[in-house]
């Protein structure tokens, strides 16, 4: 098989989403305290009003706002204290013309009350009388009752990779079990010869395994669980046997290098053996990334990349291909791009779709993007960079001073 035809992005995207349609995309309900980073599957709507009863936002006494109407320093309103509420208790307490109540915060307001005078703005006459020197105006230091979220409000939308304060509002509302989707797992194998551990001191001609640490860390960062990592020699029967495995035990299986046209680069052959769909795309037009396999097995539910065997290509076709399709999938929404003025020119490539790193620097009333140069096998044009643009197939490139949207990595 021959890298002659290449697709565009959106096109191996639009061929994963039609071959791998089944892909799995597992449920699960899991508690709060292990819902941290994971994806809703489910809408989360409320299912009663929060708070459900009228709160104070203050230390302070709750009035009418028509008994303190003008009142000030030199011409205080002079109020009788008729009680106190007490937290985590309901108050049947009700205001007449001229009565007040102490809350604490958080404290429900009694019948009547229609705001709340802060205790720093008030004087105790005796123990049933204070002089309030300052108007309030109605709802002020008042939370009202379903005010932070009303019964039947969407509170959060399905897709959403969940946060620490959207594990608040789920407590706030009860809900102490949720529907999210399955972790993704992931087999990560890195082929050559060359390739020794981290741990080992290279030889003359040996280089330490960086894909399968990256990509795994890439993988984790997203939420998905890894199944098992290895780094492969370039010998086809020890490939097969690995790739055969993972079928049973992942979702993706990622192979690094062996997808140019090299006489060692068996991957695509492999893929289209092993994988019930074939080789959906042999060659991205992307630059770095050109040497990208995609596949996919139906029986087995399994996708199926060859990427690239230098780090910076191989993780951003991780970023803009697999990652892509597991959020689109599960309804995840992309992240805002930032927008910043760019420092240099910056040549495309004729056909292909460039993405070049940035490193982003605060200016002078705006952002400035900085290309950062250096080729795809080099990880330091990962490490210096905030993110990246992209230059499309049929732009020559971008000049000094345009404005661009810089994609983050995550």
């Amino acid at each position: 098989m021959k890298l002659l035809k290449v697709d565009v992005l959106a096109k191996a995207r639009e061929k994963l989403l039609e071959h791998a349609e089944a892909c799995l995309f597992e449920t699960e309900r899991v508690g709060l305290r292990e819902a941290l980073s994971r994806v809703l599957a489910q809408p989360v709507r409320a299912r009663e009003a929060i708070p459900p009863f009228r709160r104070s936002s203050v230390d302070g006494y709750a009035v009418r706002c028509a008994d303190v109407g003008g009142a000030s320093e030199s011409a205080p309103a002079f109020l009788k204290v008729i009680g106190e509420v007490c937290l985590g208790e309901s108050t049947r307490l009700s205001l007449a013309p001229g009565q007040c109540v102490y809350v604490p915060t958080g404290g429900m307001l009694p019948a009547g009350a229609d705001a709340m005078v802060m205790v720093e703005y008030c004087e105790a006459f005796s123990a049933a009388e204070i002089a309030v020197y300052t108007s309030a105006a109605p709802g002020a230091g008042v939370v009202q009752a379903g005010e932070d979220m009303k019964e039947g409000e969407l509170v959060l939308p399905a897709g959403r990779k969940l946060r620490p304060q959207d594990i608040g509002a789920l407590a706030a509302l009860g809900e102490t079990e949720i529907c999210v989707y399955r972790p993704w797992r992931v087999t990560v194998l890195s082929t050559g010869d060359e390739l020794i551990a981290p741990s080992k001191q290279p030889e003359p001609g040996q280089i330490r395994d960086i894909n399968t640490y990256g990509l795994c860390a890439q993988a984790e960062q997203e939420g998905m669980k890894i199944a098992a990592c290895h780094i492969v020699p370039d010998v086809r029967e020890e490939l097969e046997r690995r790739i055969t495995e993972a079928k049973e035990t992942s979702d993706l299986i990622v192979i690094s290098g062996g997808s140019s046209q090299g006489k060692k680069d068996m991957t695509a052959e492999i893929i289209d053996e092993l994988a019930s769909e074939g080789v959906l795309t042999h060659g991205l037009a992307l630059k770095p990334g050109k040497p990208t396999i995609l596949g996919y097995d139906r029986e087995s539910h399994t996708i199926l990349a060859g990427l690239p065997g230098h780090p910076a290509a191989a993780m951003l076709v991780f970023e803009q291909v697999l990652l892509w399709f597991y959020r689109e999938r599960t309804g995840q929404s992309e992240t805002v791009p930032v927008t910043a003025v760019l420092e240099t020119n910056v040549a495309g490539a004729p056909g292909r779709r460039t993405c070049q790193m940035v490193r982003l620097e605060q200016g002078e009333g705006t952002m400035k993007a900085v290309p950062i140069f250096g080729k795809s096998g080099m990880i330091t044009t990962l490490t210096k960079a905030d993110g990246y643009l992209t230059i499309e197939e049929n732009q020559e490139g971008l000049k000094a001073g345009e404005t661009v949207s810089v994609r983050l990595w995550r």
